[in-house]
């Protein structure tokens, strides 16, 4: 038992004791004082025995019993992710599918599914994915070629040639596992072609196990940013030098040392090595021209250390990385569906309260109804993202944005700004009704938008408050390519149906044609009294 608890039992023990000792004799000499009055006697020393009770069991309560159920509940097992990287990947996986099933976009739910069963294939082959990559002008191909032993690409062709990713197998001495070895397109290249090219490098390369990234110089800034983002993602990479036979010797340390200096934090300076994968003929005094030979066993010895030591690791790494990458794009295409639904949700709701609103006399009707509007428009947006919302809080929460639009002097602003987009050509009262009843699907779509971020952060309105969340929506919301355009929205459905009304509520003039013709035609008399 620890000392500051021994020490409180001990003396909340000789308390409790001289209490008791007290009690005794005081209790002796009151029920001789009392013995007169036997029945108030009584009463005393009952409640006095109760607030003893109550303070032993306060002490036992507090000094016993609730240390040892915080310690039996601090025992509880915690669930826990699986501390087997390949374990926590199959329930990642397993999780994705779950989400998947919400998606309603038919080829993003297979897309992410084909994803999910080619990790879990990686997973049970247990094959390493090595990914060169680089310009297309490093030499990339012939690195690979040179680490096959034999010609798998075109090698020595202009920038570009590698357009899709080649795949081969390859075993490395002491390496238990198999090597995918992918070679991919260039990266930097010009044009939408190379562009394209670009971005299906980098998707290689964020499935790679191990990177082998060749450079033909010193390291420039377009080559650093994509290693330090595979770096920062997790990515083990390897720095090749390639076309060392072109430098100097001295020239060759210098350019070796700049690298390690640049790549310090990213990648370890021992994986950073000079290779000649396909060296240039040299022509000798004689006349005579010499291939020279390859120079390939630094990078094949970095590979194969980093593969013996961490091989495993890197897979795991790699799979629990691809799984978690999967359930973030999951997330993302549920989260972009659950936000349109509530697009959806706003464009209907705004113009059902501006048309609620363009036909209520009242302005205490007005907002009443403007609030009722926007609590169903709460209710509905927080069955799309999963949130039981009833009318009571929906109210709740549409009263207090609508509190913060008048505070803001949001409410005043949209309508500054309907009035001088509306420019109607309508009599007097009509006119005021079409700008509040545009001004209320103004403030709903606000109040709208501005739900959605609630909604979207798990019902948090973030750091700003309410307030910053409002006043964002406005800003977006005012722009004058978007005002013109919801106005005109608003014309057709909220200002057109208000003179259709006023249109029909006008008295119509008589049309004499029609009666003139009917009298014209009307039968003679003879014709009457011929039927009577």
């Amino acid at each position: 038992m620890p000392f500051p608890r021994l020490l409180t039992l001990i003396i909340g023990l000789t308390f409790i004791l001289g209490m008791m000792i007290w009690l005794i004799d005081s209790l002796s000499r009151l029920s001789w004082q009392l013995s007169y009055y036997p029945f108030l006697g009584s009463v005393l020393i009952f409640l006095i025995v109760v607030l003893m009770a109550l303070l032993i069991g306060a002490f036992v309560y507090y000094g016993f019993w609730l240390p040892r159920q915080q310690k039996n509940r601090a025992r509880r097992p915690v669930p826990k992710v699986s501390p087997i990287k390949s374990e926590a990947a199959a329930e990642n996986l397993k999780a994705v599918r779950t989400q998947v099933q919400q998606i309603q976009d038919e080829v993003v739910r297979r897309e992410l599914l084909s994803r999910s069963q080619e990790i879990e294939r990686n997973l049970a082959r247990g094959e390493i994915m090595v990914v060169v990559f680089g310009t297309g002008s490093a030499g990339k191909t012939s690195v690979v070629n040179a680490l096959m032993g034999r010609m798998v690409g075109k090698v020595g062709a202009p920038m570009g040639t590698t357009e899709v990713g080649e795949t081969y197998r390859l075993q490395l001495p002491e390496v238990d596992r198999e090597i995918i070895l992918t070679d991919t397109p260039g990266i930097l290249e010009a044009g939408a072609a190379g562009s394209d090219r670009e971005q299906l490098a980098k998707r290689w390369a964020t499935e790679a196990d191990l990177l082998v990234f060749v450079l033909d110089n010193d390291l420039r800034q377009s080559e650093y940013d994509p290693l330090k983002v595979l770096a920062e993602i997790g990515k083990r990479s390897v720095i090749v030098l390639n076309k060392a036979d072109l430098f100097p010797e001295a020239d060759l340390e210098a350019v070796l040392a700049r690298l390690r200096e640049r790549v310090r934090g990213l990648v370890a300076a021992r994986d950073v090595v000079a290779i000649a994968a396909n060296p240039q003929p040299v022509k000798l005094a004689t006349g005579e021209t010499v291939q020279m030979n390859q120079e390939i066993m630094p990078l094949i010895d970095c590979i194969a250390a980093i593969l013996r030591d961490e091989g495993d690791d890197l897979l795991a790494d790699n799979i629990l990385l691809q799984s978690q990458r999967l359930g973030a794009d999951a997330r993302t295409s549920i989260d972009q569906q659950r936000h349109r639904q509530a697009e959806a949700i706003v464009d209907r709701f705004q113009w059902v309260g501006g048309g609620v609103v363009a036909v209520t006399p009242l302005p205490v009707v007005d907002l009443l109804a403007t609030a009722a509007v926007n609590a169903q428009m709460v209710v509905e947006m927080g069955k799309v993202y999963g949130c039981e919302i009833n009318q009571e809080r929906g109210r709740e929460l549409a009263f207090s944005l609508a509190k913060t639009l008048v505070s803001l002097g949001v409410v005043k602003g949209a309508i500054e700004l309907v009035s001088r987009a509306l420019q109607l050509s309508v009599g007097g009262f009509l006119v005021g009704r079409a700008i509040q009843g545009v001004s209320a699907a103004y403030l709903t779509r606000i109040a709208g938008k501005s739900f959605i971020e609630y909604f979207r952060h798990d019902q948090d309105w973030g750091d700003g408050g309410i307030t910053e969340v409002v006043q964002r929506q406005f800003q977006l919301n005012r722009r004058d390519e978007f005002i013109k355009s919801f106005v005109q929205d608003a014309i057709a459905r909220v200002v057109r149906p208000l003179q259709l009304d006023a249109k029909l509520d006008e008295p119509q003039p008589l049309d004499l044609e029609p009666m003139a013709e009917d009298l014209h035609h009307r039968p003679s008399e003879e014709t009457v009294n011929d039927w009577r």
